[in-house]
């Protein structure tokens, strides 16, 4: 039988099932761990999604992540502040240019194209780039 429109649906993200959280976390983490051996994916984003997963799953796991020596200051720093590093900032918008160009040399696409790739790049810069830096919130 389907929800009734004046009933809110049972189905809601934040109450899924604390084992798909968990499944999401650790899936997130691998892909994480992927991003940092390999040039053009990122990693932060990933953990910081496997944090959110574990802090709904595991507060072990939750820990772990924002304890570790290399990730933890990280996501700790974007946890409490929404901040972003000055070298992190770097190294995101020069992955964002190296990818719009690898694009644009080998898709060759039409300028309408282009211009959304581009357009949409800019703007995850420009957010990335308004982030606070860590320590000057």
């Amino acid at each position: 039988m389907p929800p009734s429109p004046d009933k809110p649906s049972n189905r809601r993200l934040g109450q899924l099932p604390r084992w798909l959280w968990l499944a999401l976390g650790f899936l997130f983490v691998a892909l994480g761990f992927i991003g940092a051996l390999l040039p053009l994916m990122p990693t932060t984003i990933f953990l910081i999604l496997a944090a959110a997963c574990f802090a709904r799953s595991s507060p072990r796991l939750e820990a772990w992540l924002l304890n570790h020596p290399r990730f933890g200051p990280t996501l700790r720093a974007w946890r409490e502040d929404g901040a972003i590093g000055p070298q992190a900032k770097f190294m995101a918008c020069l992955g964002m240019a190296v990818g719009y160009a690898l694009f644009w040399w080998g898709a060759r696409p039409s300028l309408a194209a282009d211009l959304i790739v581009a357009l949409v790049l800019a703007g995850c810069a420009a957010f990335i780039l308004t982030r606070p830096t860590p320590g000057r919130t």
